[in-house]
This record gives structure tokens, sequence and C-alpha cells, in this order.
């Protein structure tokens, strides 16, 4: 069930036919099949088949892992949050759940004996229809019971730590959408979709001052941490208004759109765990759905692809065969250590092994290529530098993972390499990314809300104006009993 946290570039989830799609053809829904359905068995009833199937489209498994025992860390501005085990264990898990109980904590945000935090994006599931928690609570009962915590417990700041607060953040935030009027019945199975099961306005939505979503803006794109979820809306120059509803399907089958995106961090995550195993009929309502929303521009637009500006291959080889780029990279790295700085010999030096020479990498290892990535040719660099910056983690355990260069690159060289790839990956005209922007882009942390940043204080206040009115109250009430 994956909280606060989308999209962008460097993961290959799967491969689809570059040239089919470099031409824009759209492919057969029939030539996509879902990836196969873990945890599902014929010995299993249909409740209980189902139910894993909802697992899969509530994307569980992002946060509570694919055995369910979670751990994982949900960066939030109030501090670390910890998924738990949601295993039937009976001392640790959810062993002890009524159907009822797990109602509450999807729907309510409130389990048996504490309020939850909104990491876990039960503003989202509030939404969930009865049929499908009661599959989903059938499948958890199935589930292997795993006897232990997770090594890391949830431990928020005063006041953050008074879980009793989020009654009244529930009362401001949940639900976090609204259904709309006017869609067919293939977009509204897309709007169940988008907006509760697979909740992705957690990600791509903005927050307002009380971390609620800021409904003005949905869909438009969020930073989430060194990640940016980008604008999902219909809209042409900064969204994915130029998608097809094809474009969408394939983009969430296989995490990758030839030439214009690659899915890795947390979008990686949620193909790998989720979207991938969803039915056609329901990527389709999806795509169908996202193509209908109200489009929202924002300032990080993108700029179209150039096709003529996007280099050929050298050859044939040494695209697809990084044995064949050893040389040429050997040579290029020789060269950075005899003191040549230049940013093609830095690219060829620091990313050519894995992206390869010209940008196109080795599919078949998962190395991602990078040329016409959106990524690359948003007008804003920062994803761009973050990816340089950071590096990025690998979805599964067979997706390579990208280092970070932040240690062993300064600043002039990342934003040498960043222009290079920019201009010759990405088809722009120029770039003038400068040392001062990657330093900026660096440095700068996700702004917490006025509330968030100084709750601690605003809370102390809080309480020494309670109790000033509570002794106000009290010593009224003295002298009026002596005045009685």
């Amino acid at each position: 069930m994956k909280p606060l946290s989308v999209m962008l570039s460097m993961l290959a989830i799967g491969i689809t036919s570059s040239a089919v799609m470099a031409e824009g053809v759209n492919l057969p829904n029939a030539s996509l099949p879902n990836a196969s359905l873990p945890n599902v068995s014929p010995a299993n009833s249909e409740l209980v088949n189902r139910g894993a199937y909802i697992a899969r489209a509530a994307d569980c498994m992002a946060c509570h892992g694919e055995d369910y025992t979670g751990g994982t860390a949900i960066e939030t501005p109030m501090g670390e949050i910890y998924s738990t085990n949601i295993t039937p264990s009976k001392r640790y898990g959810i062993g002890d759940y009524t159907e009822a109980d797990l109602k509450n904590a999807l729907q309510k945000g409130r389990a048996p004996d504490h309020m939850l935090y909104p990491a876990m994006p039960y503003p989202s599931y509030s939404g969930m229809k009865e049929e499908d928690i009661s599959a989903l609570f059938a499948y958890l009962q199935t589930v292997p019971a795993v006897d232990e915590a997770p090594e890391e417990k949830t431990d928020l700041p005063f006041p953050f730590n008074i879980r009793s607060l989020m009654l009244g953040w529930n009362f401001l935030n949940v639900p976090s959408t609204e259904k709309r009027d006017g869609l067919n019945e293939t977009q509204k199975r897309g709007e169940y979709l988008v907006n509760n099961l697979e909740h992705c306005g957690t990600c791509h939505t903005p927050r307002n001052s009380t971390m609620g979503f800021d409904k003005s803006m949905y869909l438009s794109g969020a930073q989430l941490g060194n990640w940016h979820a980008p604008n999902i809306t219909p809209d042409e120059s900064s969204g994915i208004g130029s998608w097809s509803e094809q474009d969408i399907v394939t983009y969430l089958r296989t995490g990758e759109l030839d030439q214009r995106a690659y899915a890795g961090g947390p979008m990686g995550e949620a193909v790998a765990h989720s979207t991938r195993y969803l039915k056609n009929e329901d990527l389709s309502a999806i795509a169908s759905y996202l193509k209908a929303v109200p489009a929202v521009q924002t300032e990080d637009t993108v700029s179209a692809v150039d096709v003529s500006r996007l280099p050929t291959p050298i050859n044939e080889s040494i695209t697809h065969d990084l044995l064949a780029q050893k040389e040429y990279l050997a040579q290029a790295k020789a060269e950075v250590s005899n003191g040549n700085n230049s940013p093609k010999a830095l690219y060829l030096a620091a990313c050519g092994s894995c992206h390869g020479v010209n940008g196109y990498a080795q599919p078949d290892a998962r190395y991602a290529p990078i040329v016409g990535l959106s990524s690359v040719r948003r007008d804003k660099p920062d994803a761009l530098v973050n990816m340089i910056l950071h590096g990025v983690e690998s979805a599964t355990n067979t997706s390579p993972i990208m280092p970070g260069f932040s240690d062993e690159l300064n600043s002039e060289q990342i934003a040498g390499i960043t222009n290079y790839v920019r201009v010759n990956f990405g088809g722009l005209a120029s770039s003038d990314v400068s040392a001062g922007d990657v330093d900026r882009i660096a440095n700068t942390s996700v702004d917490k809300p006025f509330l968030i940043k100084y709750a601690g204080l605003l809370a102390i206040i809080g309480i020494i104006v309670a109790i000033a009115i509570i002794a106000f109250i009290i010593r009224a009430i003295f002298r009026s009993r002596r005045r009685a």
C-alpha cells in the first residue's frame, strides 16, 4: 500500500518493441499480456484469488513487502513512518483482526487499539468497495504468518506521536477525492482504480497546509524528497496529453514507453508490484479515466520530442552489446584520468558503461536507454540532476541499481553531464545548467507546511492557552460561589 510516495526514468521494468513504439504504432492489448499473478491457485477459493488481485491493485506490497512483513521506511514531513507486519500472525501481525477491523483500518485509518498515520493511504482506501475489502480480508488470512515484528518501529516527535490527533486530520482530509459526474462505465472503473485502489494521488497530487490533497491541483505532480512525481493530467505541455490511451497501458504494463519514459524509483516499484499484474481491461479503464480528468498546466513543462535531433546508433553491435563498447569507454576513462573533463568524456567515463556510448544502453540486460526520456526533456533539470546526484534504487531484485555520483563528481562536472545528456539524448537545442543550479537542487528540501513545521511550538502554545482558560474558568467559579 504505497504512500507519500512517483515516477521518472532510469529502470527498465519490461521491454516492448522499440521499433514499433518509435514509429508511433499502437500495440494491441493482446500483445501486452499481464504478468502471472503470484499467490493465485486453483486450490484457493474464488474469493481468495480475487483478494490476491485486490492486494496487487491496491499496491500493498510496495510498503509491506512481498511477504507482507513490513519494515519499509516511509519518509514524511513529520518523520519516518515504518510499515507494519500484516501477515496473519496473532502476536505481530493482524491475525486477530476481524473483517470489520480491516475495514476500519482501510476506510477510517483506525486499528483496533490506535489510530493509523496517513502514510497508510486510508484517505484513498476510504472509497474501497465492501466486496473488495471482503476479498482482501479472505486472502490475507491465507498468506504465511510471520511471527516477528519489523526491526524498526514508528517513533515520531511530539506532537505527531499523539495518534488521537489524526481524528482532526481525518475530519479535514478524508476522503481525499470526490467522484466526478459525466463519466462512462469504463471511466468510472478507472476512477475507482486511480483514486482508491492504486491511490495515484498519494504521490501525484500536491499537498495543502494540512498535508491533505490540494484538490485544485489534482494529479498535477508533486515533489517526493529527491523524486518528482510528474503531472499525469492530460495537459499537452506539462502532463501526458501527448500520450494515447494505449501509451498509458503500455507504460503501466511494462514500465517503459520508448523514447519518452521509463519507470524508476517509486513508480518503478508501483509497476513491479502492482500495475504489471492488472487485467488489460483495468489498465484500459485507468487510461480512459486519465484522459478524461481536467488538464492542469504546471511550470515544469516538457519539450516535445524532436526525433531529428536524437542520436542514431553508432552500429547495431555497439548499441546492444556493451562488450563492443569496452575499448571506446576505456579510452574515455583514460582521458578523464589524464585531466580531460569535457562533458562528453565525463559522461562516457561515469555513465557510458551502463547507458551506452550513445544513450541506447543494453535493453537485454535491463540497462535503461535514456534517449528521448521526458525527465531529460523537462524545462527544469531538477529530476535529471537528482538522479545523477542520488542514483536510482532497483524496484526488483533483477533490475540494475544506478549509483549516485554526489561523492565522486563535483557540481561543475554534474552540470556538464546534465547539459550533455539533455542536448545529445533529449534532443534539446541547448542546455545551460550551471554548477550553481546543481548546488541549489542538491540543497533543496521539500518545504514543510507551516502547521507541520511549527507543530511542536503550536501544540505547546495550545496547551498553555488551554491551561490558562481552565484556570480562568475555575477562578470564575470560585468567585461566583463566594459571592453566593
